[in-house]
């Protein structure tokens, strides 16, 4: 077809001058954007309402309207544009005189080459059309008068207007299933290399979809940032239609550079991250919206229904998931005694708790906690770097909170490192994702690996971490490393630990490429990725991160035959290792304090107990000066007798105490008859939400487990029947193995498991069912995962027979399972 500017000089633009006065306002580079878009539709306007005035009176027409619907209704005319016209009528004047009032408006913008999308109708028989279809309807809700009867296009819209909101409960569910469809169709705008900006989700047809939304009065976007996002999206078509002369929504590899040119851009990378900036805005206000549509259908449905239900009974509304976060209404909100400006790990945590119960976290909590959370101390303190690997852990249900809390700005304030990989484009079409959404994705992938690492919160950083070098000049590993090293640091983990990140990122390529490359028959690629890999625990981090990093990736970047490939590797590495790995540790000495308690527990007959809160000193500038309470330690002392370890758990399970860490041991005390055994539990714990017990509560309560007079089983039971259940994450299931040669006096059952209340409890009881006996437990909580180990002997105090051994994992497999 001939292009519009190699007819304009053939052409009679009549008397407007319209098409040279279209070419010369395309040509300016003075004006673009918005200015150019309202130029170009207001010049588009004069040309149009002469040419209708023009048509009507040779027709002899009265009552009749040219309306502007669609992109041209809103005045977003890009060079390339379809004009949406629809002419209006009262119906009045004869057939044969209006179509000749159509031919003669239709026939001149025909000739110039121009797109055009046109209809001829009454009002009633406008209102029939939209009525009968959703987009006719949503293109009418942007209907404005060019030329003609103003008061007949008024009353259309009035009316169209009134008709959307008085159908809204029904019409906004088929507009939310239209919009999921098209998604379906044309993927996330945010994430592809050749996008269309206009059909892709979080493109323009989603910005428009926002605005009806807003008109129905139901619900609303939020507003901040959302124009300057369907500014960025117009723009970058405007430049599309420049450079390519054709009127096309997708942005093609070849024609990136040209249009980042246009738009006075670096490069086509940065045009892309400009491009999903305001996708995501886009997107990230479509989920709100539609959220809270969904939230109020659901309301207005079921009202009656309650009413008829409860009658005047009440009904809560909301329940407590951490301290300071509550369920409202299907989200997660801020309680209302939270205090973000007091309470620097509020947002993580609220973040961890709406992504283990599967629930989105409300827009409101998160603009409060944005404005109001004052920052981490440097270090973390531990409970925020917990919250941190709980939120990382939780699957899929991490996606939305960490869009959410990137959304207001909460994830570059807490890891500043994180703007560099901020919607940075991937080019290698093996990639499905940016660089920042792919390290979330793989630590999605790497939530259904912790049981595979006794060290699933260094999984699940160094899954969000190896990539961070990204957005750097040189090798990504390598620039990774000192990144990776500094965040780790920064988020409160020791020298040891921050030395595996760094190691693991550093060398997160390393098994996939040596197994795909080299020869693992020859002992010196064996040792080569021995030495670099340095001990067992790294290794079997970063066969678990290379298998969630090729996840993450898209489907053609892992295989059965890479996997055997990387198995095989890790086997031989991990008998090169074996040998530098020690067995069992050595047991501290107990604290003074401990053995204060244990003589005191061996003097009464009973337990013994003690509380101490652990607190971070106050930050500078803090004007109360109040010591951060970040955990409390625990230390009980008793006399050795059987079922200590399930009673004192399922104490502090009933008392909402989270287990963060824990150790029992026995030791000898002198008695005047020889020797006594004292159980001394050491705990690190943290209230739940709420405040702490009392020390004497506890005792009272762990007397009456002993004794067998508190029920703990039927009480846990009853408050979790009390509460609804939720989605929440679907975890991996738990893992219980015997390892028979991790220790020469005890058998080592090793359990790795999703942390729920009350699962040391039982663990205990298994254990106790069993008739072993526990010589000493270390367990560890790391974010939602829990690795806890066991030594336990026979009644005689020897290891178990392996049968026996095998059993008992299957056993206490069992019990968590069921």
């Amino acid at each position: 077809m001939t292009s519009l500017e190699e007819t304009t000089e053939e052409t009679d633009s009549g008397p407007s001058g319209y098409a040279a006065a279209r070419l010369r306002l395309l040509q300016e580079k003075a004006q673009s954007g918005p200015p150019r878009r309202a130029a170009l539709a207001r010049l588009t306007d004069d040309w149009l309402n002469a040419l209708f005035t023009t048509a009507a009176r040779e027709a002899g027409v009265r009552g009749a309207a040219l309306v502007a619907v669609g992109g041209y209704g809103r005045g977003e005319l890009s060079p390339r544009s379809d004009l949406d016209l629809l002419l209006l009528h009262d119906g009045k004047s004869t057939p044969g005189a209006i179509a000749a009032l159509a031919d003669r408006v239709w026939y001149p913008v025909w000739d110039l080459g121009l797109a055009l999308d046109h209809s001829v109708r009454t009002p009633a028989e406008a209102r029939k059309t939209a009525a009968e279809d959703l987009k006719a309807q949503l293109g009418l809700l942007d209907a404005r008068h060019v030329a003609g009867d103003l008061g007949l296009v008024t009353g259309v819209r009035t009316a169209i207007l009134a008709d959307w909101r008085n159908t809204a409960l029904k019409r906004l569910p088929a507009l939310d299933e239209l919009c999921r469809e098209r998604a379906e169709r044309q993927g996330e705008l945010q994430f592809l290399l050749e996008p269309d900006l206009k059909e892709a989700r979080g493109g323009l047809r989603d910005a428009t979809a926002l605005r009806a939304v807003a008109a129905s009065w139901l619900a609303d976007a939020p507003r901040e940032g959302l124009t300057d996002a369907r500014r960025a999206l117009l723009d970058a078509r405007d430049a599309l239609h420049l450079t390519t002369g054709r009127a096309t929504d997708r942005l093609a590899l070849q024609e990136q550079d040209p249009v980042a040119a246009e738009l006075g851009l670096l490069d086509a990378d940065a045009l892309l991250r400009q491009v999903y900036e305001a996708a995501r805005t886009v997107s990230y206000a479509s989920d709100v919206t539609w959220r809270e549509v969904n939230r109020v259908l659901r309301s207005r449905s079921a009202r009656p229904r309650l009413r008829a239900m409860l009658g005047s009974k009440p009904m809560p509304d909301r329940t407590p998931l951490a301290e300071g976060v509550v369920e409202h209404d299907g989200e997660v909100v801020l309680a209302r005694t939270a205090r973000p400006e007091r309470d620097s790990v509020l947002p993580l945590r609220a973040a961890a708790a709406a992504a283990q119960a599967g629930l989105p976290i409300s827009l409101h909590a998160v603009r409060r906690l944005a404005l109001a959370a004052k920052p981490l101390p440097v270090p973390w303190p531990a409970e925020a770097r917990e919250e941190l690997v709980t939120l990382l852990g939780a699957g899929e249900s991490t996606v939305p909170v960490w869009e959410a809390l990137e959304a207001e700005g909460l994830i570059t304030r807490l890891l500043p490192d994180w703007e560099r990989v901020r919607c940075r484009p991937q080019r290698n079409p093996v990639h499905t994702w940016t660089v920042d959404r792919h390290l979330v994705e793989t630590a999605v992938q790497a939530s259904s690996l912790t049981r595979r690492v006794g060290r699933p919160d260094l999984l699940l950083v160094c899954a969000l971490l190896h990539d961070i070098g990204k957005g750097w000049p040189g090798d990504h590993s390598v620039a990774g490393e000192v990144i990776a090293r500094d965040v780790a640091a920064r988020i409160g983990f020791d020298r040891d630990d921050t030395a595996v990140v760094a190691t693991v990122v550093r060398h997160h390529l390393l098994l996939v490429d040596t197994a795909t490359r080299r020869d693992l028959d020859d002992p010196a690629t064996v040792g080569s990725v021995a030495s670099r890999v340095g001990s067992l625990t790294t290794l079997e981090l970063l066969h678990a991160l290379t298998e969630a990093d090729a996840l993450a990736t898209g489907p053609a970047a892992w295989s059965s035959w890479r996997a055997s490939l990387v198995n095989d590797l890790v086997a031989r590495v991990a008998a090169v290792l074996a040998g530098d790995d020690p067995a069992e540790p050595e047991p501290t000495a107990p604290s003074a304090e401990q053995e204060r308690l244990a003589v005191e527990a061996l003097r009464t007959g009973g337990p013994v107990l003690a509380l101490h809160a652990q607190t971070e000193p106050p930050q500078d500038g803090d004007p109360a000066g109040v010591p951060e309470p970040v955990g409390v330690e625990l230390h009980i002392a008793l006399p050795d007798r059987p079922g200590v370890l399930p009673a004192a758990a399922g104490v502090l399970a009933l008392h909402r105490l989270t287990v963060r860490a824990a150790d029992l041991r026995a030791i000898e005390l002198p008695t005047e008859l020889g020797t006594s055994e004292v159980l001394l539990l050491s705990w690190r714990v943290a209230a739940a939400y709420g405040s702490l017990p009392q020390a004497a509560r506890l005792r009272a309560d762990l007397v009456r487990a002993l004794d067998g007079s508190l029920d703990i089983r039927g009480r846990l039971a009853e408050r979790e029947a009390a509460y609804p259940r939720r989605r929440g994450v679907q975890a991996p299931p738990p893992r219980v193995t015997a390892l028979p040669t991790a220790s020469q006096h005890a058998t080592v059952i090793e359990v790795r498991a999703q942390d729920a209340p009350g699962l040391l409890h039982r663990i205990g009881h298994a254990l106790e069912t069993a008739a072993v006996r526990v010589r000493s437990a270390h367990v560890s909580t790391l974010g939602a995962n829990a690795v806890d180990a066991f030594y336990v002997t026979t009644d005689r105090g020897r290891p178990l027979p392996a049968t026996d051994a095998a059993e008992l994992a299957r056993a206490v497999e069992s019990a968590l399972r069921g």
